[in-house]
């Protein structure tokens, strides 16, 4: 990897933040917590996750979706001492599933995860969220819950996709590294134009987050260390375990690296924890790493983590901006929408990779069994519900299929 200034590397990192913003500030959003605290959280997390990972990992940590019902609810009925408290004791499960993982060693862990599992699961991460961007780029959500066909929609983000298209493929220099940032640019002024921007909430929004009343209180509410609020929410950092063992994989696949070994998965681990803990004191949604901003990796091959790391200060920074975050959210869904595709296409391709590298042979009615369950529960099956509002993905069943049958298979058939 080339050296890069870092006047480079704080555009860099400004992408990174962009490629994040929509997907953090929308958990908050759904669950009634503060957008604005969820991206403190998101910012402190990832800085958090860095110290603990020996700075080596290219994470940035945001809002995760797995906790949103239980959020939601426990907000609703218990208030948002008891959501603090049950997100402090689920980023303690992390911590402890950390230690465990460190006292049976990664190869163990690793023999549970090879290629024919890995790769799978990666393609699982990237088609699932396919038709969250497919829907952004072409359809208005309506307030029954359905949708409508938008072409003007069509028109905003087919510029953007292949605005990433031609500065990829035939930018040179700087411009290369940048084409999210730059495409999102030419969508929002394409997207204004057609009058999609409302400048109204920039204009209303105050200047300095710190200033607003509830957004203090909300920060220095105590936790509550209730059963209600620990039963619905802390048992679901045992669900999103597996997702957490893919995510660094996909992550270790675009950079190149076994992050499994140096720094450690139970170092990964802790540093979701730690993160969630914070998140949790703070009153902002759960952290996990994010798929969208290894997309970005994908896409500018630069691996370098402090890129990362200046993202999550701009995170932290702008958390306290009110104006911005009122920018950033004026950025239309069709624009973004055309951002996704690329992004969570990368990511799926990535899991084709690591099956080609491999060279796993297909002809083998072992890794088309085991393949093929992980491909269709993990796309087929949305969420099943559990208990107390605990729901488990299918991207969680499918990489536990998969795990399960890549033991009890024989290698020979």
């Amino acid at each position: 990897m080339e050296n890069i200034t870092t006047g480079k590397k704080v555009i860099l990192g400004f992408q990174h933040v962009l490629a994040m913003f929509g997907a953090t500030v929308l958990v908050p959003i759904l669950t009634g917590l503060d957008p604005a605290i969820a991206l403190l959280a998101a910012g402190i997390g990832t800085l958090l996750f860095h110290a603990v990972t020996k700075g080596m990992v290219p994470v940035f940590l945001g809002s995760s979706f797995a906790f949103i019902p239980a959020i939601a609810v426990t907000l609703s009925n218990q208030g948002l001492a008891s959501v603090k408290g049950g997100l402090i004791i689920a980023g303690i499960i992390y911590v402890i599933m950390g230690g465990i993982i460190k006292l049976f060693g990664v190869e163990t862990v690793k023999s549970f995860f090879p290629p024919i599992v890995t790769g799978p699961i990666i393609m699982v991460i990237g088609l699932r969220l396919s038709p969250i961007a497919i829907t952004d780029a072409m359809y208005e959500r309506l307030g029954d819950g359905g949708v409508l066909f938008r072409p003007d929609f069509l028109l905003v983000s087919s510029i953007v996709v292949l605005s990433m298209i031609v500065i990829s493929i035939f930018a040179k220099g700087f411009f290369k590294l940048v084409p999210i940032l730059i495409s999102v640019i030419i969508g929002y002024i394409v997207a204004y134009g057609m009058g999609f921007v409302n400048t109204s909430a920039i204009v209303e929004a105050p200047w300095i987050s710190l200033l607003d009343e509830a957004f203090v209180s909300q920060i220095l509410t105590l936790p509550s260390f209730n059963w209600t609020g620990i039963i619905a929410i802390a048992p679901i950092a045992l669900v999103v375990f597996i997702e957490h063992i893919g995510d660094i994989t996909t992550n270790g696949a675009v950079v190149g690296k076994d992050f499994f070994k140096n720094p450690g998965i139970h170092r990964t681990m802790l540093g979701d924890g730690i993160a969630t803990i914070t998140a949790g004191l703070l009153g902002g949604p759960a952290n996990t790493t994010y798929s969208e901003n290894t997309g970005v990796l994908a896409v500018t091959k630069v691996y370098d983590p402090s890129v990362i790391r200046l993202a999550a200060i701009f995170a932290i920074f702008l958390s306290f901006i009110g104006k911005f975050g009122a920018i950033v959210r004026t950025i239309p869904t069709p624009v973004m929408g055309g951002v996704s595709i690329i992004l969570f296409g990368m990511i799926a391709s990535v899991g084709v990779r690591i099956l080609i590298n491999a060279e796993l042979d297909f002809a083998h009615s072992r890794n088309l069994i085991i393949s093929a369950l992980i491909l269709v529960l993990g796309i087929g099956i949305a969420d099943i519900p559990l208990v107390n509002d605990l729901q488990i993905s299918g991207l969680a069943i499918a990489a536990l299929a998969g795990v399960i049958f890549n033991k009890v298979l024989p290698k020979e058939i």
